[in-house]
């Protein structure tokens, strides 16, 4: 990567380092404060969805002020709000506001994600998105996993220091983008593929998007207060947190590269099947803090490898012009997923206790397997069109950044091997070789016949 690239895009990337510190940290740090002030699991799941409602708002609707007011003032507007609503969680421990602040917090929270991904689509061309691609996940996943282990400081802090810190990232990551001079970078409104369209491309795109929101959203949400049920010190809660992040960043790029070398819904039908063995280890095996950690860290590496596989399964199938609109329709669906997971979850673990999390991604991961098996049996999968690339969840317009140029290069082959002018009708695709060389002989058999008569 050239030294210029990586001066334009080192801004928005640390911007994004800075806030992700912050908001991995607060995630747990809301879980278990509510715990400790004796909230139920319900009341915690329903504060845990409203962040992702917050999301999935952002996603349907920010990039239309971001056209609006630029990036540069979005960015310190969204920035500034986030700030706010945790300075506002640090003086009032309330859930009903609580709720109400965690869902601005995170309609803002993706507009500074849209602001940051945008910027970096401008940043280079399709050659180099991939590895644009490895650097923001590096540093979303690095932010993760520091900003969990920061939770054995919030331990021995008082009750509002822990939340004024990451108001304060908050407000640090402002800085990078509001010194660096350059024009705002312009971008389009995202306009992803309807569900029902995506259901029609790709069921185990769709199905493999939205059941990694649910385990995703479970993990952030629900297993810090599974640790400390369990008897685990806050320290230790974010030490194990952490190790589930980093399981997630560290082996999401060899199970996809596997998943190029074989049939990715098979890929997809074993990490389902060690999801649910994991899970049902935890629950059977004894509670040793060695053998969990191990556990977690293939739990994150299955749960967050999801998602990235699906969405390459589905690109192997889509035409080159709806790559990035059926990228940013299974966004959704996997924020969609995530905001219906704790509400979903937190019953079972009223009902069988706080192991139901388990209960619940083992159950998951069956369901997920059971699916995909089905669905192969009615459709094999596609041959792979291009390498693997990672996919963070992110905003709908910093979908594009996974749409690298060999994976458009490779649709565009596959769309000349394979009539897909049905799969996305109003996109238009190239007829198949087959095709156009029987076009071709009729018109010269018509051409032919004409100049006899």
């Amino acid at each position: 990567m050239s030294r210029q690239l990586l001066s334009m895009a080192l801004a928005p990337l640390l911007g994004l380092f800075i806030l992700g510190i912050g908001n991995g940290f607060l995630a747990s740090l809301i879980t278990l404060r509510l715990d400790a002030a004796g909230e139920s699991v319900t009341t915690i799941g329903w504060v845990s969805a409203a962040y992702y409602i917050g999301l999935a708002i952002g996603a349907l609707f920010n990039d239309r002020l971001l056209l609006r007011i630029g990036h540069i003032r979005a960015y310190a507007c969204f920035a500034s709000l986030v700030a706010v609503t945790v300075l506002l969680q640090g003086l009032w421990l309330n859930a009903p506001l609580w709720f109400t602040l965690r869902l601005i917090g995170g309609w803002a929270t993706l507009g500074v994600y849209l602001v940051i991904e945008s910027w970096l689509l401008t940043a280079a061309d399709t050659r180099v998105r991939g590895r644009l691609l490895a650097l923001y996940m590096i540093a979303l996943y690095g932010a993760g996993v520091i900003g969990q282990l920061l939770l054995g400081v919030a331990d021995r802090a008082g009750a509002s220091q822990p939340f004024m810190v990451i108001a304060m990232l908050a407000s640090l990551s402002v800085l990078p983008l509001g010194m660096i001079p350059r024009v705002s970078p312009l971008i389009e409104q995202a306009e992803p593929l309807s569900p029902w369209r995506l259901i029609t491309v790709t069921p185990t795109g769709v199905m493999g998007c939205f059941g990694s929101g649910l385990a995703v959203s479970a993990i952030y949400s629900l297993l810090p207060l599974y640790l400390q049920r369990s008897g685990f010190e806050v320290q230790q809660i974010g030490e194990m947190m952490a190790i589930v992040i980093l399981g997630g960043m560290l082996l999401q790029y060899p199970i996809g590269r596997w998943s190029d070398r074989h049939d990715r819904q098979i890929v997809l039908i074993l990490i389902g099947v060690v999801l649910a063995l994991l899970c049902g280890g935890v629950i059977l095996l004894p509670n040793l803090p060695g053998l969990l950690a191990a556990m977690l860290f293939l739990v994150g590496g299955g749960v967050f490898a999801i998602y990235p596989v699906a969405v390459s399964h589905a690109a192997d199938r889509a035409p080159a012009g709806a790559l990035v609109r059926m990228s940013q329709g299974l966004l959704l669906i996997n924020a969609l997923g995530a905001t219906l997971s704790p509400p979903l979850i937190t019953p079972l673990m009223i009902h069988v206790g706080d192991v139901g999390l388990f209960v619940a991604l083992a159950g998951l991961g069956v369901a997920l397997v059971v699916f995909f098996v089905w669905r192969r049996s009615r459709r094999p999968a596609p041959v792979p069109v291009a390498p693997f690339t990672s996919n963070p969840q992110q905003s709908v317009v910093g979908a594009e950044l996974s749409v690298t140029d060999e994976l458009v290069q490779g649709a565009i082959e596959h769309e000349h091997q394979e009539d897909l002018s049905q799969v996305v009708p109003d996109v238009e695709t190239a007829l198949p070789d087959d095709v156009v060389t029987a076009d071709c002989h009729n018109d010269q058999a018509a051409t032919a016949a004409t100049s006899e008569r």
